[in-house]
């Protein structure tokens, strides 16, 4: 009996693998003379946010920003969040493109601290609310249907302490850091 118990435990705490996603890659492509390097970004600085829903209140007062390279930020606490103006209570509004060379079926990932929503090719890749330490919010399954551009909008915000925002993906075969070559924005 113990030992049944404790496998409806284990069934119970390991989630399911989600469904794979299929994108639907930017129409029209941009051009690659319209392509600026990394990615969009608009920030705001709210008071305290502790979910995505005051990120985004905040966020509908945003400006504009310096471009970030792409998502590969792991910041030490005391710095700035990538290139806001503050190292605390940043919410961020971050769109552009992210550039598959083949075809094919991909995990991604996004890792995060604190808060975070990524759209990718229409589709919701990444969703981890509230306060937490750099953490991923789970792989997920993609099928990218042809070579090309898909549209990125991430919500993001930083509270406190140190920040991340990064994102994997297996592209040659392995989980590691997408480059930020592969990142680009219309200006």
């Amino acid at each position: 009996m113990k030992f049944t118990s404790t496998l409806i435990a284990l069934a119970f705490a390991v989630p399911a693998w989600a469904e794979p996603l299929t994108l639907t890659p930017a129409d029209p492509q941009p051009d690659a003379g319209d392509l600026t390097p990394g990615l969009a970004v608009a920030y705001a600085y709210p008071k305290s946010p502790k979910t995505l829903e005051d990120a985004a209140d905040a966020l509908k007062k945003s400006r504009p920003g310096p471009a970030i390279k792409g998502m590969s930020y792991d910041t030490p606490e005391g710095e700035l969040v990538m290139t806001s103006r503050k190292g605390t209570k940043v919410a961020a509004s971050i769109t552009g493109f992210l550039r598959f060379d083949a075809a094919g079926t991909f995990t991604v990932d996004v890792i995060s601290n604190d808060g975070v929503q990524t759209f990718l090719g229409g589709q919701e890749i990444a969703f981890y609310d509230g306060v937490h330490a750099c953490e991923p919010a789970g792989e997920q399954e993609v099928i990218v249907p042809e070579a090309g551009w898909y549209a990125i909008e991430t919500t993001y915000f930083q509270r406190k302490g140190s920040a991340c925002l990064m994102m994997d993906w297996n592209v040659s075969g392995e989980m590691g850091l997408v480059p930020d070559e592969a990142f680009a924005h219309t200006e």
